[in-house]
Order: C-alpha cells, then structure tokens, then sequence
C-alpha cells in the first residue's frame, strides 16, 4: 500500500533524529512521536478505514527502525578522524 510507504518514509527522518538523542528524553519523546499526527492526516484525508491502522503502525514503526539504523553509518562516515601527522621540526 502507498500509504503504507508514505508512513515509513515519513517517519525516517524522526527516526536518524531520535538515535542521536538520549533515550526518553524531550527530543527522544518528540521524534517519536510527532510523526503520529501527520499519519493520521494522511490516512484521513485517503479515506482509508481504520483497518489499516495496525499496518501504518507497523510501517511507522519500521521507518523510525530503518531510520536510527541509518544515523550511525551516515554520522561514522563523516566523523571519522584522520590521523594528524606531527612537525618533526617543532619550534622551541
């Protein structure tokens, strides 16, 4: 379902944003939860029944998954430190 699909790539972003915070924080709370309202829009405005619910949970839940598994590739890649090499002829 485009719904379906919808749902998770929504909850992407909310869900790189909530691995990079600490755990039942404000932010942590807010990234979680958030998304759930522009879901519901979503849904509303399909004219889906609510027996898709349980399925945009689950592709919700799955987008904020795939998202918090994308944070530590994407950070550990642009964060890597390069070893800096010293002036063997320091002044002094």
């Amino acid at each position: 379902m485009l719904l379906c699909l919808a749902a998770a790539v929504i909850n992407l972003p909310f869900g790189y944003y909530r691995a990079g915070v600490r755990r039942f924080s404000r932010q942590w709370f807010l990234a979680v939860h958030f998304p759930v309202p522009l879901v519901i829009i979503m849904r509303l405005l399909s004219g889906e029944s609510w027996r898709v619910i349980p399925l945009l949970v689950a592709s919700a839940v799955l987008g904020q998954m795939a998202g918090g598994l994308l944070r530590p590739k994407v950070a550990g890649s642009r964060t890597e430190k390069i070893p800096v090499k010293q002036d063997e002829h320091r002044a002094g």
